[in-house]
């Protein structure tokens, strides 16, 4: 398998895990990777991480990587949530759980809160807003929770959360990025 996804930083730093070769998944860049931990630094730390659409598992595996205490990685793809179980035994990462649905299914299933959410939806389908909706509507979200979100540059996120301050934002090539605190 050629694809491999590199941690960036933490206890698994360097660490090549390998991803399948399955259409409309792309990790994010190790470049957006690394600004994004730089925005979120102390937040990591002992958090309860939600990485929705977890396609390679970069962000989910990142946050792990960095002291998350819990990350829940939610994807669809079968032969995805697959390889996503061996990367975790691979590292032995027991505060990783996987679980193999549809995100709006998860979502409308029993909420728990999470400090952090990933939500690095397929391009081009308009899942973004209406995902970001329901965390905060079904309430999926702790107090102050941030809320990382990764679309397609030209996409503009018009009818999020009104409660959600846009910290940072910016722009590489085709991948504009979000980071969103929620507010009370």
């Amino acid at each position: 398998m050629a694809n491999k996804v590199r941690i960036i930083g933490g206890q698994w730093r360097g660490r090549n895990l390998p991803f399948p070769d399955v259409q409309g998944l792309r990790p994010t860049p190790a470049r957006v990777r690394e600004t994004l931990f730089n925005w979120l630094q102390s937040d990591v730390i002992a958090s309860r991480s939600l990485d929705l659409y977890a396609g390679s598992g970069a962000l989910g595996m990142e946050a792990a990587s960095r002291g998350a205490k819990k990350v829940v990685q939610v994807e669809s793809d079968a032969k995805v949530c697959r390889q996503l179980k061996q990367n975790t035994e691979l590292v032995s990462a027991s505060q990783v759980k996987i679980v193999q649905q549809d995100v709006f299914r998860y979502l409308a299933g029993n909420a728990e809160t999470f400090d952090l959410v990933f939500l690095d939806p397929p391009f081009a389908k308009g899942y973004a807003v209406q995902a970001a909706n329901w965390l905060e509507d079904k309430l999926w979200l702790a107090s102050h929770a941030k809320i990382y979100i990764e679309v397609e540059s030209k996409l503009k996120l018009t009818g999020l959360p009104e409660n959600w301050a846009m910290l940072k934002h910016k722009t590489a090539g085709e991948v504009a990025y979000y980071l969103f605190e929620r507010t009370d």
